[in-house]
């Protein structure tokens, strides 16, 4: 048997492997394989052609694959659960304080608790989604929340002003002793 079908064989099992797993497993020792089957029309070493085979797969690997998985990951869209958290939604179905309630995000309904009581058609969002299950807080505290930091006035020191009251008069009642 001549060593370009023995590359050919190499070549195609590799593609299965390929297709198979869609991990990215092979593909640089496929290329490899191709450009190591035409090696093998030139010349009879097969030595040459498997270290043409292993040396040029490691170093396509080693430069590409980095950036090959960066551009594939970046095109993958986010899951309607992961797509929901952060969104607003209604209570359709009032949620109790941990018991299971009903939201609608999204034009959805989905199962929701709460560490809070919220009644029905109030505004929520929804902070994470635990098991089939999303978790939300009322929209409407937050608000007010807020609120309240910003119209709380700030405590002036009055201790200090009290003090140096005291020291006159204790100055001038010593001063009138006298």
């Amino acid at each position: 048997m001549e060593y370009w079908v023995v590359w050919l064989i190499i070549v195609i099992l590799l593609g299965i492997i390929e297709v198979s797993t869609v991990n990215l497993v092979s593909i640089w020792f496929i290329a490899s394989g191709i450009v190591s089957l035409f090696v093998s029309l030139i010349t009879d070493s097969f030595l040459l052609q498997f270290g043409i085979f292993v040396i040029l797969g490691i170093i396509l690997m080693l430069m590409t694959r980095s950036t090959l998985v960066k551009m594939l990951s970046q095109n993958k869209e986010k899951m309607n659960l992961e797509r929901i958290i952060g969104m607003n939604g209604i209570v359709t179905e009032e949620i109790k304080k941990n018991a299971v309630g009903e939201v609608k995000v999204d034009g959805k309904l989905w199962s929701a608790i709460a560490e809070k009581r919220i009644k029905q058609d109030e505004e929520v969002k929804v902070l994470s989604i635990d098991g089939v299950k999303l978790v939300v807080e009322k929209v409407a505290e937050e608000k007010e929340e807020t609120e309240k930091k910003k119209t709380t006035p700030k405590k002036k020191n009055t201790t200090s002003k009290k003090s140096t009251t005291a020291k006159k008069t204790t100055k001038s009642s010593k001063k009138v002793s006298e």
